[in-house]
């Protein structure tokens, strides 16, 4: 069952309780104050004609122009000639006026009818005891609305007087009532359940939408796509905007992932192919050596002699590829404050033992903190230092400063410049120069092309920015930038 039919459904169910509920109370309410107005209007009569028995029958000084009929006499009587009073000639044509004895049997009724009114046990007791009763009868499969109230004198009942009214017209206008009510309420439950069934479609094409939108991605695998939304921003509006920034961190991860799926093939190829050499050439001296007959011993010292530099060679570039891996899964990584002066000082010092007789300056650094890794950028500093003096022959200087950004921050960063005096890198290899296995023409055979790549990664890692400017002839100067502790 879709939510378009279950909403209208639940609409329709909620509005037709509505209208059960709105339709019973009315019905009570008519029903009520419909047996209110005959209550009153027996109540009035009532206490009229009791005032009349009172006053023209049971009063000794009024002039006996009636009276009960006496002992032996025939039953019941006209209810004119029972009492003398105007009111007993009069009586409205809607209601049905009975007197009886304090017994219950009948003595006056108009035009002397026989047809008792019923008063069931309960009601005689009730009538006994000097209090009114009202009873709802059936007389000849009509039903009525009885009146029976007690005429006491000298403390005791004398006559009972019933006054009653037929409920038909009342139980007619109610079955009306009813039918209109039914009718009324079916035929807007009818129209609910359409108006209903279309506006839930309006409400949720949106929806629909996004569904349609969500089904083309899927099979398409189109991640740029986004759903395209014009209303307001309710939950809808929300839901569209979610799913649009869920789409764009989608792309971003599947761009991510295609980057990261290129560059471990690019990797793969490039490792194979850095091993290839020295794998070839360990396999090569290895057929030498088992050749029969045997080379000759001198021979035999300088293939073990390259077979030792290869397996140095090897082992120095898994070094470096386990070095790389773990840079670039940044693992075991606190920053803290570090001071600048004495972690640089204690990187040119090391550095100072690759070559001797290379100078190598550090200014700027005195006072100066960064927010880094110890040990990551103690390995970043030596590869930039050592990579100066492996491509240059003059002196190396390292310096330091604060430098703010274009937007004004003041102190937000420290830069860090490795400079060198070297032949400079041209332009077209300057853009690849962080590049995985890559190795500028000069730098042929001088390491393996890692090195930059592996300090960009703790570079990166600890929040900072790496880059490198180069003029030919003039040498080139590697540029960090580090984030001060807050």
């Amino acid at each position: 069952m879709s939510i378009r039919l279950r909403f209208t459904l639940l609409y329709s169910a909620i509005l037709a309780v509505t209208l059960v509920v709105l339709g019973v109370v009315l019905y009570s309410i008519q029903a009520q104050a419909t047996l209110n107005t005959l209550r009153s209007d027996l109540l009035r009569t009532s206490a009229t004609l009791g005032a009349a028995v009172v006053r023209t029958v049971i009063d000794p000084n009024a002039r006996p122009a009636g009276g009960p009929p006496p002992q032996g006499a025939e039953r019941p009587v006209r209810i004119e000639a029972f009492s003398s009073d105007m009111i007993f000639r009069t009586l409205p044509e809607r209601e049905i006026v009975r007197v009886l004895d304090a017994g219950g049997n009948l003595l006056a009724s108009p035009f002397g009818s026989r047809e008792a009114l019923p008063v069931s046990a309960e009601g005689m007791q009730t009538l006994q005891g000097q209090q009114d009763w009202w009873e709802i009868s059936s007389v000849d499969e009509n039903r009525f609305l009885i009146y029976n109230h007690p005429i006491v004198s000298g403390g005791a009942v004398t006559y009972i007087l019933q006054v009653a009214r037929s409920l038909t017209e009342r139980d007619r206008s109610l079955q009306s009532l009813l039918r209109i009510l039914a009718a009324t309420s079916l035929s807007i439950l009818l129209l609910a359940f359409g108006i209903g069934w279309l506006f839930s479609g309006f409400v949720l094409r949106p929806i629909q939408h996004i569904t349609q939108t969500a089904r083309t991605i899927g099979e398409e695998r189109d991640f740029a796509r986004r759903v395209s939304y014009r209303g307001p921003q309710d939950e809808v509006g929300q839901l569209a905007t979610t799913f649009n920034a869920m789409l764009a961190r989608l792309q971003e991860a599947h761009q991510q992932t295609s980057y990261a799926l290129e560059a471990q093939r690019n990797f793969l190829a490039d490792v194979s192919h850095e091993l290839r050499t020295p794998l070839t050439t360990l396999r090569g001296n290895l057929g030498l050596l088992r050749r029969t007959p045997p080379v000759p011993p001198e021979e035999q010292a300088d293939i073990l002699n390259d077979m030792v530099d290869e397996s140095d060679r090897v082992i120095r570039l898994v070094n470096e590829l386990l070095v790389q891996a773990r840079a670039d899964a940044a693992r075991n990584l606190t920053l803290e404050a570090l001071p600048v002066q004495s972690l640089l000082e204690e990187t040119c010092r090391q550095a100072q033992q690759i070559d001797p007789e290379r100078k190598i300056s550090l200014y700027g650094a005195d006072g100066l903190t960064l927010l880094g890794d110890r040990d990551s950028f103690k390995q970043v500093m030596l590869i930039l230092v050592d990579n100066a003096l492996k491509h240059s022959s003059g002196d190396v200087t390292v310096s330091a400063r604060r430098w703010s950004a274009a937007s004004g921050r003041k102190d937000a960063e420290v830069e860090i410049r490795v400079q060198d005096r070297g032949a400079g890198i041209p332009p077209e290899q300057l853009e690849h120069i962080f590049d995985r296995f890559y190795r500028a023409e000069e730098a042929a055979g001088q390491g393996f092309g890692l090195g930059l790549s592996i300090a960009r990664s703790l570079v990166e890692t600890q929040g900072g920015t790496i880059a490198l400017e180069s003029q030919v002839g003039w040498g080139s100067c590697a540029i960090l930038r580090f984030p001060v502790p807050a």
